[in-house]
């Protein structure tokens, strides 16, 4: 399949200790054989309270929202036991053999795992954990709203508005397209896809359709979708919300030939991953109005470099990777991260463990 609620609560809010200066040195000695973490970024504060109340782990973290560079990088995870990353950091053979023997579990604060090297991850026997589910409403949300600003003109508008554009009333001026009586299209059926759908729904949507490697009637008819063809996909679809993973076969499967197959008024929206969508082949299809709009939430690369010709257009908006950006989701996804890889050094089941 192309595509991958509940937020993990009941974390006592007790300030964090400092053990090794409180516990006498019998204590000491018995944490020093306790498995070493690495974590790669200031995680948000649920996350951190459980592996800092957990007991299990002698751990050290990155202390900053900025990457930790690469060369620190493969100088930390020498000899660690379990590794706690995000999606910025490149897991390769490269920081495998870095890390060692010792490393057993992996645990990753994301619903993708593009950036894992998972042929490298089994060949070594490393397990893997996930964050998926727990932001479904959040991206659902953002994909939403990110439709509806580039259906509706929202950052031109805006532009215009502080900069003196606004004048007199005209009868076409920043004319967008809306959702009523409008097909929607989904690219990769998911959670996510029919979290989507439940939120469009009442704007009067006259029909959603979607494609993906196979029909899913269970999902599909939570929200009475059509499954068509990825031909049919573009050709119908006055909306297209891109929601598939990244894999060999998606990968910049949004290219000149879905855009030259879909509706000049049409409005694509990417919440997935940037490699799905062949920019070069986006940004000439928005500049001739092939099609009408694009808003995209992620990009190749990121940050997408500021000069890229996709900013020039005002019919495309572009927003940083902010589409499980919420507190609740956040936080949730720190918990279950640190939650999979306690359980993984446990050698119990994780909650969510990517099977390779």
């Amino acid at each position: 399949m192309w595509c991958s609620r509940a937020a993990l609560r009941g974390v006592q809010r007790i300030a964090p200790l400092n053990l090794t200066e409180r516990l006498g040195s019998n204590v000491q000695r018995e944490m020093s054989t306790l498995p070493r973490v690495y974590v790669t970024r200031q995680i948000p504060p649920e996350g951190l309270k459980i592996i800092r109340e957990s007991g299990q782990v002698q751990f050290e973290l990155w202390d900053s929202d900025d990457a930790v560079p690469r060369k620190e990088l493969l100088e930390k995870v020498k000899g660690v036991d379990g590794l706690l990353c995000v999606l910025t950091e490149k897991i390769d053979a490269e920081l495998l053999d870095a890390a060692g023997p010792n490393l057993k579990v992996l645990s990753t604060m994301s619903v993708g795992f593009d950036h894992l090297s998972l042929e490298e991850l089994k060949k070594r026997g490393i397990r893997v954990g996930y964050t998926p589910d727990v932001l479904t409403d959040s991206v659902a949300e953002l994909t939403v709203a990110l439709l509806l600003t580039t259906s509706r003109r929202l950052i031109e508008a805006t532009h215009e508005a502080k900069t003196g554009g606004w004048g007199t009333w005209r009868t076409l001026w920043l004319c967008g397209y809306e959702l009523a009586n409008s097909t929607v299209g989904i690219l990769g059926l998911g959670r996510i896809g029919v979290a989507i759908a439940e939120r469009l729904a009442p704007f009067k949507v006259k029909k959603f359709i979607y494609t993906d490697v196979a029909p899913r009637p269970e999902l599909a008819a939570i929200i009475n979708a059509e499954y068509v063809s990825l031909d049919e996909l573009a050709r119908q679809s006055d909306f297209l919300a891109v929601c598939c993973a990244l894999t060999p076969e998606t990968k910049e499967i949004c290219n000149k030939n879905l855009f030259s197959k879909m509706k000049n008024t049409a409005i694509l929206v990417n919440t997935s991953r940037g490699g799905v969508v062949n920019q070069e082949d986006l940004y000439e299809a928005l500049s001739t109005r092939q099609i009408a709009a694009a808003g995209l939430d992620v990009t190749v690369p990121e940050p997408l470099p500021i000069n890229h010709p996709l900013f020039t257009l005002k019919n495309c908006v572009i927003l940083p990777h902010i589409a499980s950006a919420s507190y609740n989701t956040r936080n949730a996804m720190s918990a279950l991260a640190v939650n999979n890889l306690l359980l993984g050094l446990r050698g119990e089941p994780m909650i969510k463990e990517l099977k390779m």
